[in-house]
């Protein structure tokens, strides 16, 4: 077939041998993930901090009687937590539908401290029976090569002076689901991680590393993200591992030039999701994210499913994926949309379909 072929030619590391050259079975899928997990963390991502000390969070903005026309409460909320000793805090905006009793819940990793937000349609959010929390990823620490503000300065200063900002930001809204979790009332059989671009790439490792998420929902997040890396079109390791570099550990650099030597791809990170859901939406237009490798990236990865006896990606084997096509059967979802790099309405709108089926 068509896809099998196109995916062949990218030559990735299998799935289902370990590092010892053990074969993966159903009886070791998830020991296979915890190794998937330490690759990543070695290999592009860095360390991932451990478990909290405590999480609290302070109440610092009452919600409001016309709230999305009264259908919502929307609260602001400091939270804190202490990893080995030391302290942080940043905000995050709590939105809840006054009308549903125990709503599926999204945390959303966000550019900027609105509410509502280009990026977040809050009324469509609030009219589908949706709560969720917000926050900005930039109230946790920089997005540039300062290592000492936020929590970067923290960790630093408690030893993981190699873990990433993609993992920082992923680690911060796993703390925000540690206080969603203890004060409110939500469906935890449907708690979805979502993000957009660089974000979406944050999504999907918060979702890799946090199986509390029922689903990761990554937008156009591209390379090191739901894009194979190998033979890619657009942004590749050597400019990203560069530019970027602070968003990865030091070994992501090594593979600037050389990236066909990378001992895992980007199927490895969706693979760890498994078996719980993903979806993964791209743009036509989106040519630096790549959709033709995001598509191929979740079927490579759907093989994974199989091992936990699910479906993971139901795809047409004779083809790219179209525009305005959704596919939503596995537990693998994707979609692609005309237009650019975005996070649209549209977006969020088919995501909704798939998580609310």
């Amino acid at each position: 077939m068509y896809i099998e072929k196109q995916l062949k030619k990218r030559r990735l590391p299998d799935l289902f041998t370990f590092e010892d050259g053990r074969k993966v079975t159903a009886e070791n899928a998830d020991e296979r993930r915890a190794e998937f997990r330490e690759i990543l963390q070695r290999e592009i991502y860095g360390e991932m901090p451990v478990l909290p000390d405590f999480v609290r969070g302070e109440v610092i903005k009452e919600p409001a009687d016309r709230d999305c026309a009264g259908k919502a409460k929307i609260s602001r909320i400091q939270l804190t937590f202490s990893v080995k000793g030391e302290e942080f805090s940043f905000p995050f905006w709590l939105v809840m539908p006054r009308l549903v009793r125990m709503p599926r819940f999204v945390v959303a990793i966000n550019f900027r401290d609105n509410m509502p937000d280009e990026y977040i349609p809050c009324e469509e959010l609030i009219d589908r029976g949706i709560g969720f929390a917000a926050f900005c990823y930039k109230d946790v620490t920089s997005d540039d090569n300062d290592m000492t503000n936020g929590l970067a300065g923290v960790l630093a200063k408690v030893g993981y002076n190699d873990t990433g900002k993609l993992a920082m930001w992923a680690y911060s809204a796993s703390r925000v689901l540690d206080w969603v979790l203890e004060n409110c009332d939500i469906d935890r059989q449907n708690i979805a991680v979502a993000g957009h671009s660089r974000l979406g790439k944050t999504a999907l490792v918060c979702g890799a590393f946090d199986e509390r998420f029922t689903c990761a929902y990554s937008n156009d997040s591209g390379c090191s993200g739901a894009a194979i890396t190998r033979d890619k079109q657009g942004e590749q390791v050597a400019f990203i591992s560069v530019r970027f570099d602070y968003w990865f550990c030091k070994k992501y650099h090594d593979y600037s030039d050389r990236h066909h030597d990378m001992p895992f791809d980007q199927h490895f990170l969706l693979a760890a999701i498994a078996p719980r859901n993903l979806y993964v939406a791209s743009a036509l237009e989106d040519t630096w994210a790549d959709p033709e490798s995001e598509y191929l990236c979740c079927v490579a990865a759907g093989e994974y499913w199989k091992l936990y006896g699910k479906t993971g990606f139901v795809y047409n084997g004779e083809r790219m994926a179209n525009v305005t096509e959704v596919f939503h059967e596995g537990c693998i979802a994707y979609h692609m949309r005309s237009g650019v790099h975005y996070w649209s309405r549209e977006d969020w709108n088919k995501f909704l379909d798939y998580f609310l089926k």
